[in-house]
């Protein structure tokens, strides 16, 4: 697993979005990018945290700043929660986890005493040079969205 940390360049990636274009962090010089880890399209918690980030993309926009949701589910799977959603941020799929690895979210999960892996709920501010500001670590969803906002806005 890898760490990542504050003040250290962004690991770079190439995923598939739900609108079936290529993104790549590379691509994104010059914009704030809001890298916020998911476990499950269309699940409650990742609803709510979906149309929370949903609700404040004018003013992540105003502020210079791409957010994409990741997750490991397949493309279609993600296009479904959108549309269902009618979700305003970019999903990008990765099925094969390698960006989830090289962020470090990928990670042993335990519920009900069985052992399991999945996304640790994460969020990750990278700035327009591609270097990491900031990392929320365990994300609890309620006032989240609100809080990378005003974290993008004060930096």
């Amino acid at each position: 697993m890898t760490t990542i940390s504050i003040n250290a360049p962004a690991p770079d990636f190439s995923l598939t979005a739900d609108d079936g274009s290529t993104v790549s962090l590379s691509s994104l010089r010059g914009k704030n990018v809001v890298l916020y880890f998911y476990p499950k399209a269309d699940t409650s918690g990742c609803t709510i945290e979906a149309q929370d980030f949903t609700a404040r993309a004018a003013q992540f926009t105003a502020a210079n700043t791409v957010v994409l949701g990741i997750s490991p589910d397949e493309v279609k799977a993600l296009c479904k929660f959108r549309d269902k959603y009618t979700l305003g941020v970019t999903l990008l799929s990765d099925p094969n986890k390698t960006m989830l690895h090289a962020y470090g979210v990928w990670v042993e999960k335990s519920m009900y005493g069985k052992k399991y892996m999945g996304v640790e709920r994460s969020t990750v501010l990278v700035d327009t040079n591609g270097v990491i500001t900031r990392i929320w670590p365990k994300v609890k969803i309620p006032g989240h969205a609100q809080e990378v906002l005003e974290a993008v806005q004060n930096a």
